[in-house]
């Protein structure tokens, strides 16, 4: 009898010790908000813009500090410094429920990988390290969230897109040096180049200063970058974003012409200092859309050659109290053309406050002002967009948003 228990209860015991050592957590953030904005299109009848101001209530992944999503992250500790670990993690929209990311189930993050004592090796739906090692200097990624990011996210910066197929390598931090490489194989038979997409960076920081240059290289973009969501369409399609109808407003005017470039390349420095309660970070960005006219994407405006984009951000935030903090941001972006057409200045002008009801909770107000000036990737006068917000019917567009954000 004795033995029978014995052998009736090994079994349990070797799984509660297998249980001991892995651990699988469920975590997330809702984040929503009121808006109002001065002015958005509704639609484009000719060569006129139809629109006028808007209040609504938007997703944090629209106007908020971070779009709502949830998740599950495990480690397995497998002896001698080795861990597995994995993440799965789904974006979705607060005010509806539906899943974000094109539909994906999920298209925020889906990886696997082994961590030692030389690094971390993930393989799967991941972020690039312009997203990792760069845009923690950023006011979108403080207190500015997605109305403080630069027009159209065009240094993905704010990781609007994901890299799909991706084998990433992110080393231990060794005395405040930090090295990362990222890759993903296009998976086009006869052809290793296709769809491929490369990069890394390295960051240090010691005591009250940091600093962070990174690199990225994508070949096209249309369909292995701007593609990588279900939702969107083969290479005749534009999924940079679109022209706008007598139905409905433009999206991403910025560079949404640049669809048949054949290889985009973005490059990015940046450093900070905190000092007490002030951090003040300084950030430049280089982003290249290049071999336009290739069959990467439509090119309704018989693009050629590259349009290069140059983008420069002051930004600062201040801990008023343990509480409460305050921010404020510049960011300039000037578009330098192609196709023979003059290119477009973006200024942007952003503030928020944020304060802390617990260390889970917060409530925030954001205020954003943009002003555009020159011929936009469309070939006409460029107009102004905050964010991810409908882009307005001039070249001004001023937006004021109260939220409230809940981390799990």
């Amino acid at each position: 009898m004795k033995k029978s228990i014995i052998q009736l209860a090994l079994p349990i015991i070797l799984l509660d010790c297998a249980h001991a050592q892995s651990t699988v957590t469920l975590y997330g953030a809702i984040d929503s908000g009121i808006n109002y904005t001065n002015n958005v299109q509704i639609a484009q009848t000719g060569s006129s813009l139809v629109g006028g101001h808007q209040i609504a209530m938007l997703e944090g992944g629209a106007a908020g500090l971070q779009g709502s999503r949830w998740g599950f992250r495990g480690t397995e500790d497998l002896g001698d410094g080795l861990k597995t670990l994995f993440v799965l993690e789904s974006g979705f929209d607060s005010n509806s429920g539906v899943l974000g990311q094109g539909g994906s189930a999920f298209g925020r993050q889906a990886y696997v990988g082994l961590s030692s004592a030389f690094g971390t090796v993930t393989l799967g739906r991941q972020y690039d390290a312009v997203v990792d090692l760069y845009a923690p200097f950023l006011a979108a990624r403080q207190w500015g969230g997605l109305m403080a990011f630069h027009p159209g996210d065009v240094d993905n910066a704010l990781n609007s897109r994901r890299i799909n197929n991706s084998i990433k390598y992110r080393s231990v931090s060794y005395r405040g040096l930090t090295v990362e490489a990222i890759m993903n194989l296009g998976g086009i038979a006869g052809s290793f180049s296709s769809n491929w997409i490369w990069g890394g960076g390295v960051a240090y920081a010691t005591g009250p200063f940091s600093i962070s240059a990174t690199y990225l290289n994508v070949h096209n973009p249309n369909t292995s970058f701007y593609g990588s969501n279900p939702d969107a369409g083969p290479s005749t399609t534009n999924n940079l974003g679109v022209f706008g109808s007598a139905t409905g407003p433009e999206f991403n005017p910025v560079y949404a012409g640049y669809a048949s470039a054949n290889r985009r390349e973005t490059a990015a420095i940046a450093a900070g200092v905190t000092l007490g309660s002030l951090n003040v970070n300084l950030a430049y960005s280089n982003t290249r859309f290049e071999g336009m006219g290739s069959a990467s994407g439509p090119n309704p405006l018989n693009y050629s050659g590259t349009a290069a984009f140059n983008n420069i951000e002051i930004n600062s935030q201040y801990q008023l109290t343990p509480s409460l903090l305050v921010g404020a941001a510049y960011d300039y972006t000037r578009n330098g053309g192609a196709g023979g057409l003059g290119g477009a200045n973006y200024d942007l002008f952003s503030t928020g406050t944020d304060y802390f009801l617990s260390k889970r909770t917060d409530v925030y107000t954001v205020v954003a002002y943009e002003k555009a000036s020159g011929t936009d990737s469309f070939g006409q006068s460029a107009v102004a967009e905050i964010g991810e917000l409908t882009p307005s019917t001039t070249n001004k567009q001023v937006s004021v948003r109260i939220g409230i954000r809940h981390r799990f």
